[in-house]
């Protein structure tokens, strides 16, 4: 159970800035425009569910895409962990949060709002690559659990990661529920900040896989005599 908890933590936190629901709720408002309660209500369970089954997908199928290019468990927390805290300081130090979903998803904005739903309103303006790199190394992070407790610990740990995207998905729920409020109730400079407090966190937890990555790398080289 604690490794349940351990990563549905560290799903939730490290997924949630990167999805930014708030920052993206406000990019979702402005390609959808003015429109009834009820579309953004529909819209938000559509995408919000389209979430969970991308994000889902990514964590089921990661394993067997390192197994296939021959990539090592240690490998991938390095890296991983390294691009998830370049991520976490390009956000401490980023001017407009959402600008970049703002510039991907100006091209995207023809056809009707169905056709819309997961380009570009799934992908990329709420998950995009960087979701696809934090779950990728979130489950090559959970796989390293799998000796422990015959292998529960690492069942126990991807349900923590599904819990964490679980979560996260709710969050888009409601933010993109709810969107045409949020910005009359909360200013850019409260989303702004709430951002660089999660971003720090995200850079916190990309050195932290990034150094078990290096520390197993460095036990199988030295060795104890």
């Amino acid at each position: 159970m604690v490794l349940l908890l351990q990563y549905f933590g560290l799903a939730f936190s490290a997924l949630l800035p990167v999805v930014n629901p708030l920052g993206s709720a406000l990019v979702l408002l402005g390609l959808v425009g003015p429109a009834p309660d009820e579309v953004f209500r529909k819209l938000a369970q559509e995408i919000a569910l389209r979430t969970v089954l991308f994000l889902l997908v990514v964590e089921l199928v990661g394993a067997a895409i390192l197994g296939f290019f021959g990539i090592s468990l240690p490998v991938v927390q390095l890296s991983g962990g390294l691009v998830l805290a370049a991520m976490g300081w390009g956000l401490l130090n980023e001017k407009s949060p959402g600008a970049n979903k703002e510039q991907i998803a100006a091209g995207a904005n023809e056809g009707s709002l169905e056709e819309k739903v997961f380009y570009p309103f799934t992908f990329p303006v709420t998950v995009g690559p960087a979701c696809i790199v934090v779950t990728l190394t979130l489950s090559a992070h959970a796989a390293r659990s799998q000796t422990r407790a015959w292998g529960v610990g690492s069942a126990l740990a991807h349900a923590g990661i599904l819990a964490g995207i679980l979560a996260v998905s709710l969050t888009v729920l409601l933010s993109y529920t709810y969107a045409p409020k949020i910005t009359q109730k909360i200013s850019p400079q409260t989303v702004h900040g709430i951002l660089r407090v999660i971003a720090f966190v995200l850079l916190c937890i990309g050195v932290q896989i990034a150094w078990n990555g290096l520390d197993s790398m460095l036990r199988s080289v030295v060795k104890p005599t």
